[in-house]
């Protein structure tokens, strides 16, 4: 074994000190089911890396269910959401809870929305408009409420504390927003607030309803039944953490790439590639890196064989770079078609809220190629200390004002 592959793939610190591509490159080509040790609850998983492996093991809720847990930090304790949310149910329950949230997530009803969430992009970008450094994974770190923000009618004074909430239950290695006792109570104070606050919302909206997305979840009916309060509950919940934690590090990772780059001038002088240049966006950044299953029964998986119970982690993030399916994949290219990413997930699980997503970024690119005529990394980069979440909190930019350039 490599010094490459010996690096312990539990430890935060390997992504934080720089995206783990070298360790995941020797493990498809090497070892692609690769048992990993875990000190901690558990006592280890195996490792997924290449795009075929990956996708069968999301793909195929025969064999590997979500049930158990989805992230890292269930391992070997179950998950208390098993059954109820949406990321935790395996079909057919899984398919039944999701058609209000994906007929209320689609293309058309979000539409309406695309000026108020265009009119917060620009807020976000205005720090750094006339020229003046900003950081941008700060900046970053906002859209994905100014884009769920108006589509749930959440106060926008609410948003930063539902931020730093959401980062407690996705990032909770980060010693940014880990608490003073630890992992444990990060994650159960964050899953408690954020439920605390929805349940509050979603009765006030039962007793008042509007017409943002809470008041048509709560009375949206399937199969003749309207679906309880919990589960509009746990649905906002979910938008929550599924936006929050890799919607930001989308553009920021494309940034990180592309500053001074000669890719960005070619992009925005081609608005036909923007749908393109997303999708390689979504792929290079991969910010959800992994996702649990656990083997229900005897199986293998590239020769290897996985015991029924055994817990196997699917990495999306090496998968999105697998040579096999992606010429040259460690280049951005925003030409890139066909674009299999696997960023969004597969089959049954495949992220609901990926319109809202899509919409979200092409509106941000939009604005950031209009601001900008070219963009630099002016400042020492920070990337987030987690296991799961493969992003940045600081990337401080200085981009050159379009009109600027006009006008010179």
């Amino acid at each position: 074994m490599s010094t490459g592959t010996a690096r312990d793939l539990t430890d935060p610190g390997l992504y934080s000190q720089g995206e783990p591509h070298e360790v995941w490159r020797h493990l498809r080509e090497h070892d692609p089911v690769h048992w990993q040790p875990n000190s901690g609850r558990g006592g280890g998983y195996w490792v997924v890396t290449r795009y075929a492996d990956v996708e069968r093991v999301l793909h195929d809720y025969s064999a590997f269910t979500s049930e158990r847990g989805t992230l890292l930090n269930l391992l070997g304790r179950g998950d208390p959401a098993a059954g109820k949310q949406l990321a935790a149910t395996d079909p057919p329950h899984h398919d039944r809870a999701r058609i209000p949230l994906k007929q209320a997530l689609a293309v058309k009803p979000l539409a309406s929305f695309s000026d108020r969430i265009q009119a917060g992009i620009r807020d976000l970008l205005a720090p750094g408009a006339d020229g003046q450094p900003f950081d941008f994974a700060v900046a970053m770190s906002q859209l994905p409420l100014v884009a769920l923000g108006p589509i749930l009618g959440l106060p926008t004074e609410d948003y930063p504390r539902l931020i730093r909430l959401a980062m407690m239950s996705t990032a909770e290695e980060d010693p940014e927003f880990q608490l003073p006792g630890g992992v444990e109570p990060t994650l159960k104070r964050g899953h408690r607030e954020i439920f605390a606050y929805f349940s509050d919302l979603v009765r006030a909206r039962l007793r008042n309803p509007g017409d943002d997305l809470i008041s048509v979840l709560a009375e949206t009916e399937v199969d003749g039944e309207r679906i309880s309060t919990g589960s509009v509950i746990s649905n906002c919940y979910s938008m929550l953490l599924g936006s929050a934690g890799t919607l930001p590090h989308v553009p920021i990772a494309a940034i990180v790439e592309l500053a001074g780059s000669p890719t960005y001038g070619d992009w925005a002088a081609h608005p036909e590639l923007l749908d393109s240049g997303i999708e390689e966006a979504l792929r290079w950044a991969t910010p959800a890196s992994n996702f649990m299953r656990y083997a229900l029964h005897p199986v293998e998986l590239s020769g290897v064989p996985v015991a029924e119970g055994d817990a196997v982690v699917a990495y999306l993030a090496s998968a999105n770079r697998d040579a096999k399916v992606f010429p040259d994949p460690d280049v951005f290219d925003i030409r890139r078609r066909p674009n299999r990413h696997l960023a969004f997930g597969v089959g049954h699980h495949y992220c609901v809220g990926s319109h809202l997503a899509r919409l979200a970024l092409r509106l941000l690119f939009t604005e950031l190629f209009a601001t900008f005529s070219s963009i630099e990394v002016v400042g020492e980069i920070e990337r987030m200390h987690s296991t799961f979440l493969a992003g940045f909190k600081r990337v401080p930019v200085a981009g050159v004002p379009r009109r600027a350039t006009v006008e010179g």
